[in-house]
């Protein structure tokens, strides 16, 4: 029986699994590390922290399971961070990261004057803060001596592949949220290129998710207790390598995930333009595409919630507390913008509010309220989806934030449409193996390999007494953000 690891490599902590080639997980690793927030809006991480998580990881997965020979590693990590290395290849400065709102200045430089329908005929999208290219332009007027000793960008998942096996590639779907990359003809477009002011050599080499890109370090394997070859895998963007996780491959198939951002991943066969923008058009895992909606504080408004403001990590006893609250109607809502809003609003200002407060609202009351307000900020995704065309009519669901049962009704009820659990719900990392197996052959591509080995463990039934109630209210809700835009800077 052939092993394979793979690893989701998070903004919070990096994950990793070993699984063997029939899918059954051997071993969990996981190890955390900070963001570091030096000014308002600013998003950083030192890659350095995320190679030493992954050696850990790697380590003690060989050390708990006593399997040394490990044929491949995926890795599927945060999209577009931005690494900078110099001639010497070390780090110029911390990783900027998705969640960095800094760029704004760079995205409306992007959006107003070089055009949004210029953009969208170069990359299938427009500019976002969270983009790598507003980045870039950021780093160039700001760190201007930065800027100038850059010999490579790279993502932050494939800053490991390089330190793993020297390899400085990327995958298409990491890729894709370069915003200098052609999406539809999966290629970079020279033009983008030149109005970022670099050139095609400072960045990584193209590949599919699953090509194999390299062997580890002969050294580096040894001192991680691997024996033999270990070949390193192209990988995939973090939802990417949900969608293939759970076997979301083909025309309409649709994914949502719950992390420390809120993802909804609706897989297509050909390339699908939004056409009012809001929804990302990107390269999925598995040589198609995908439209992409991220509310940027997802389980991550909810921890904020507990253990900031309500300074409590019993996160048993809320959910106890919102399935009992979740009996009577209520009129609170909870707008999760705590880092500004993605999709659909673009918009890196706007903040989060609770409104509907009254001398009865109770600590459950608010804690069900940011729930439904997270799922309500990935339901107006949804909504912009169908006016694409695409109506998925099931979805599965991964991330930390679908442990809590009540959270997978709410959306349920939202959506108004079946949401299935897979049994170990480790989207990204076990995608990120499922990509290692394929690259090793062991299957002959992501579908059939996603078909054999992800596995629904659980089915959430909307309810159908609650979509009325549910409808009126994201009425409302999506009525609130034109008067909270009101109060930015």
């Amino acid at each position: 029986m052939d092993h394979y690891i793979g690893i989701d490599l998070g903004t919070s902590a990096l994950k990793a699994l070993l699984v063997a080639e029939d899918g059954k997980i051997v071993a969990k690793a996981s190890f955390p590390y900070e963001c570091s927030h030096p000014h308002p809006y600013w998003s950083e991480q030192e890659p350095a922290w995320w190679f030493d998580a992954c050696k850990q990881a790697v380590s003690e997965l060989v050390r708990v399971s006593s399997i040394r020979k490990i044929r491949a590693i995926g890795i599927a990590g945060q999209m577009h961070g931005l690494v900078m290395l110099d001639e010497k290849d070390a780090v110029i400065r911390p990783a900027i990261l998705w969640n960095d709102g800094r760029s704004q200045e760079e995205t409306d430089y992007l959006n107003n004057e070089i055009g949004k329908e210029k953009l969208t005929e170069l990359t299938g999208n427009i500019a976002f803060a969270g983009f790598t290219a507003p980045k870039i332009l950021w780093a160039e007027k700001h760190e201007p001596e930065n800027f100038a000793k850059t010999k490579k960008i790279m993502l932050p998942k494939d800053y490991l592949v390089y330190r793993l096996c020297g390899a400085f590639t990327t995958d298409l779907s990491d890729a894709s949220g370069f915003l200098l990359l052609d999406v539809k003809n999966r290629k970079y477009s020279k033009e983008m290129l030149d109005i970022c002011h670099i050139t095609e050599d400072m960045l990584p080499e193209l590949h599919e998710s699953s090509d194999v890109v390299g062997k580890m370090y002969p050294e580096l394997a040894k001192e991680l207790g691997i024996e033999g070859e270990c070949l390193l895998i192209a990988g995939a963007g973090d939802n990417a390598g949900s969608a293939i996780g759970t076997g979301t491959i083909g025309e309409g198939k649709c994914n949502i995930s719950l992390g420390t951002s809120g993802t909804i991943f609706i897989s297509s066969a050909h390339f699908c333009e939004d056409k009012k923008n809001a929804l990302h058009s990107f390269c999925d895992a598995a040589g198609a595409y995908h439209l992409l909606g991220c509310t940027l504080s997802a389980a991550s408004a909810r921890k904020w919630w507990l253990e900031q403001i309500r300074e409590t990590e019993d996160f048993a006893k809320d959910e106890i507390d919102v399935k009992a609250a979740g009996k009577r109607e209520s009129s609170i809502f909870f707008m999760p913008y705590l880092a500004g809003e993605r999709s659909p609003y673009n918009d890196v200002n706007v903040r989060a509010a609770f409104l509907g407060l009254d001398s009865t609202t109770t600590k459950a009351d608010m804690s069900r309220a940011v729930m439904e307000g997270v799922a309500f900020s990935l339901k107006d995704c949804l909504d912009a989806a169908h006016e694409d065309g695409a109506c998925p009519k099931v979805a599965t669901i991964s991330g930390g934030g679908f442990r809590s049962e009540e959270w997978c009704q709410i959306f349920a009820d939202i959506f108004e449409i079946p949401l299935s659990k897979l049994d170990g719900n480790e989207g990204p990392s076990f995608g990120g193996a499922i990509l290692a197996m394929v690259g090793d052959k062991k299957y002959p591509n992501c579908a059939v390999a996603a078909e054999k080995l992800a596995h629904v463990a659980k089915c959430y039934i909307p309810n159908e007494k609650k979509f009325a109630y549910y409808r009126k209210k994201h009425l409302k809700y999506k009525s609130i953000y034109p008067l909270i835009k009101q109060l930015e800077d």
